[in-house]
């Protein structure tokens, strides 16, 4: 329903360039992908499967890569070598609990630690070692793939969701995935903003309005609050606003942890009917394939009561095969339904809200149409129905894309303004010296730099107003006493990172006649929720320069927020303006070595050569199957001798036998060269088929362009002379077309019928082409010529008397009362296609030939 909406809104967007762009919602398990380009509304691109999601999953196996449904069908035989859920990964230490319960849930991987980062990288050997960025860089450089496909032209800037509750380390990590995919990153767009943006897009902004968010997807939960109102701006007068008001979440209660559950019930079913020896647990094949089953079992029984689960070949070929209920599922699952308030409460809590105030309640996201996850939160908000009016599964693609658009410079969109919230509050610490009854001593001083549920974007000033020495502060998130315990334990270092400044001595020592207004620190929370550095001055003189605007931007150093040393800022030191951050964080970093960027790229060349010699074989292939069908086609028949026929199928049978015993290992080169030389063989048989196909509607073609001609001549030379348009000179220049393209028409066809139809054709139909479009050139010219002309003046002796009378007769049929018949209008003659002659120039006007003036188009 939205999406149809969208397309329907006039303030949307208009394009002014041809460039389009994408967004991609990119969840745990599954990402869509959106699109937008001049003549094409905001649309979801279809994969290659022709599916509107796609798998967040890579295989890699023996140098080839997979990707969506196809890793998802190799899980199933070696899981080992497929790659998914990558999103709970991002941003976090070896050592981080959250990696812990990845490695159980997915023991077919090996985790090791990254020993120049402190982070994890997937391990299968010495040389086959990807860290999690690395894996998402490449589902994003497919995503972008699919894009460019969808939209047929190149793509390269994108605007990303991530989860509201992703912190500094885990909205940097998807920035240097994307910096690895070659993607531009427009923003990062919250996804729960990116639903409400959507929700805003299309529903009439007229009073103030809040509206909840339950968003439940397969890896987490987040209840939303938004505030919508039409708010009154100096630049652009009244324009609709959305403001996040309230947040609450839970990082691991979604569809994912439910299959888990039946995957492992349905393990210990297969248990207890002992087909087999060994414990299905302990073959991670099998367990995959439990998975698999158990993701279906779910989706069914949100639609039914009970459902007869089962795999073949489970494990010892042995099948599987039992009845689960949803009463079952829900029994498993019901500790995790008593969390499906939690995030509501939250969001209620952090906005100062009630539910009163909340006016509707609406769900987003694919678990949410669990039957319970629904029962459950209806009676914790109160409500007599939960909103479904908005597509669970795109609205936050959606809104992602008509964000990119307006970010974009190719398209003009209404403005909609939106007012993000900070999630985590952020301070800076510092200690310094202070004298307290004629004793010195140290004391540790806290600014806050932003609250929890301060608006952003936003900047912020820090001054420091006692330091004339080199001096350090700290930056750090501030309190997360409403975190429960287990997001504390995965939230990783408080400190974000330490602030080295040297060069401050000597900086007063240098401006000693100037009056010190203290050292600022310039901080900017940005649209994408990232923490930047702008600057630090002195003085108002002279700035700090500093390195730390590297690690809080898009492309810094360190994928992770838990950076504890000290960063070094030296005054003076060229100052980097990290407020364009987002177009810098294409650059490289550091950590994402060339070696690893080159080890993507030799990976997207070698998918980029399979795919052409994979085009090229199914090329090869239909050519051979296509070719050997049409020597038996009558039409094709006629037209080759016995000789050339021979010739022709004894090449199709060797080409056919070479590919069955060695074309599937030839290399794409020895590929193209036999379809060139059959298609090279078989082009002169082709070219005389096309032809005689195309004689029948061609001479048809002509024959009434001659007609229409001859007609249009004959009606000109009856015209009296006084009434003649045209001259002589024209009207015989017409007439010696005419009879010449009779004329060759009459003998070219004539010499057709006597020549083999093994031979090459006489009559050509690109020559009848060129000779109707001389027809209609030298026609439309005079059409043209007449619908400008203007008529020859007449004198008659009788006008004036006519005119009198006409007037007098007028103006007896006013006084009578009469009414007086208006002159007609003078029938305009029928005008032509409206194209110049080459050889008898005249200037035309297209707009007046169609009666229709242009007053704007859209690419």
């Amino acid at each position: 329903h939205s999406i149809s909406f969208l397309k329907q809104k006039t303030f949307l967007l208009f394009a002014i360039s041809s460039v389009a762009v994408m967004s991609v919602d990119l969840g745990s398990e599954w990402m869509k992908v959106a699109i937008v380009k001049p003549g094409v509304p905001m649309e979801i691109a279809l994969n290659k499967e022709s599916r509107r999601k796609t798998s967040v999953a890579v295989c890699l196996k023996e140098n080839e890569r997979l990707f969506g449904d196809g890793a998802l069908g190799v899980s199933v035989k070696n899981p080992k070598f497929v790659y998914r859920h990558l999103q709970s990964l991002l941003g976090k230490k070896h050592d981080n609990p959250q990696v812990a319960v990845y490695q159980k849930r997915f023991p077919e991987h090996h985790l090791v630690t990254d020993a120049s980062r402190g982070t994890v990288l997937f391990s299968n050997s010495e040389e086959m070692q990807y860290s999690p960025e690395e894996l998402l860089g490449m589902v994003l450089n497919y995503s972008r793939g699919l894009a460019q496909d969808f939209a047929e032209q190149p793509i390269k800037d994108a605007v990303i969701t991530v989860p509201a509750f992703f912190n500094q380390a885990e909205r940097r990590a998807v920035l240097q995935a994307a910096q690895m995919a070659g993607v531009k990153v427009l923003q990062l767009i919250n996804d729960n903003m990116a639903v409400a943006l959507n929700y805003g897009s299309y529903i009439p902004v007229l009073s103030l309005q809040n509206i909840m968010f339950y968003d439940m997807g397969s890896g987490s939960t987040t209840a939303t609050i938004v505030t919508y109102q039409t708010v009154k701006t100096k630049e652009s007068g009244s324009q609709p606003q959305l403001q996040i008001r309230g947040l609450g979440f839970d990082r691991s209660l979604g569809g994912f942890e439910m299959e888990l559950r039946l995957q492992d019930h349905l393990a210990t079913l297969f248990n207890e009917q002992k087909k087999t020896k060994k414990d299905v647990r302990e073959n991670h094949r099998a367990m995959a394939k439990l998975l698999k089953e158990a993701q279906r079992l779910k989706t069914v029984l949100s639609a039914n009561a009970e459902y007869m689960a089962q795999v073949e070949g489970l494990l010892d070929d042995m099948d599987f095969k039992a009845k689960v209920t949803r009463v079952e599922f829900e029994t498993l699952c019901a500790d995790l339904f008593e969390r499906v308030p939690g995030p509501v409460q939250e969001a209620l809590s952090s906005a100062e809200m009630s539910l009163d105030e909340i006016e509707q309640v609406i769900l987003v996201g694919g678990s949410t149409r669990v039957p319970k996850v629904q029962e459950v939160l209806l009676k914790a908000v109160g409500k007599e129905e939960l909103g479904k009016n908005l597509n669970a599964d795109e609205a936050a693609a959606m809104g992602a894309v008509y964000k990119a658009a307006a970010l974009s410079k190719a398209f003009k969109v209404q403005p909609f303004l939106v007012i993000e919230a900070t999630v985590f509050p952020i301070q800076v610490e510092f200690t310094r010296e202070v004298e307290e009854d004629g004793s010195r001593s140290l004391k540790h001083k806290k600014r806050i730099l932003f609250q929890r549920m301060t608006s952003y974007p936003m900047r912020k000033v820090i001054t420091f107003n006692c330091y004339t020495d080199d001096f350090a502060f700290h930056i750090n998130y501030g309190d997360l006493s409403f975190l429960g315990q287990e997001d504390l334990s995965v939230f990783g270092s408080l400190n974000l990172t330490t602030v080295q400044l040297s060069g401050v001595g000597s900086s007063f020592q240098k401006h000693t006649g100037a009056e010190s207004k203290g050292i600022k620190a310039h901080f900017n929370m940005d649209e994408s929720g990232m923490l930047l550095l702008d600057r630090v001055i002195s003085f108002d003189l002279s700035e700090l320069g500093n390195t730390i605007s590297s690690l809080f931007g898009g492309g810094s150093s360190e994928p992770n927020a838990n950076v504890t040393e000290p960063v070094q800022v030296t005054l003076d030191s060229l100052l980097l303006n990290t407020s364009s951050w987002l177009s810098n964080s294409l650059c490289l970093s550091p950590i994402v070595s060339e070696s690893r960027m080159r080890r993507l790229q030799d990976l997207t060349d070698r998918d980029l050569e399979k795919q052409e010699r994979e085009k090229t074989l199914n090329s090869l292939e239909a050519f051979l199957f296509e070719t050997q069908d049409k020597m038996y086609q009558e039409e094709y028949q006629a037209v080759v001798l016995e000789e050339e026929k021979e010739a022709i199928m004894a090449k199709l049978s060797q080409v056919s036998a070479w590919l069955d015993e060695d074309g599937y290992s030839a290399s794409t080169k020895e590929l193209q060269e036999k379809l060139q030389d059959l298609r090279k063989l078989c082009k002169a048989m082709f070219f005389r088929v096309e032809e005689r196909r195309k004689w029948p509607g061609h001479l048809a073609t002509l024959e009434s362009t001659l007609n229409s001609s001859s007609f249009f001549l004959r009606s000109a030379k009856l015209e009296p002379e006084d009434d003649r348009i045209f001259t002589d000179v024209e009207l015989k220049t017409l007439e010696k077309v005419i009879n010449e393209t009779t004329t060759w028409k009459n003998n070219t066809v004539a010499e057709q019928e006597k020549s083999s139809p093994t031979e090459r054709p006489v009559l050509l139909s690109k020559e009848i082409e060129s000779k109707w479009a001389l027809l209609d050139r030298e026609v439309n010219y005079l059409l043209n010529k007449a619908k400008f002309a203007k008529p020859k003046p007449k004198v008659n002796n009788s006008t004036t008397s006519e005119s009198s009378s006409s007037k007098a007769n007028s103006s007896k049929m006013e006084e009578k009362g009469a009414e007086v018949p208006q002159e007609e209008p003078p029938i305009k003659e029928p005008t032509g296609q409206n194209t110049d002659s080459p050889s008898q120039s005249q200037p035309t006007d297209k707009t007046a030939s169609t009666g229709m003036s242009v007053i704007g188009s859209l690419p």
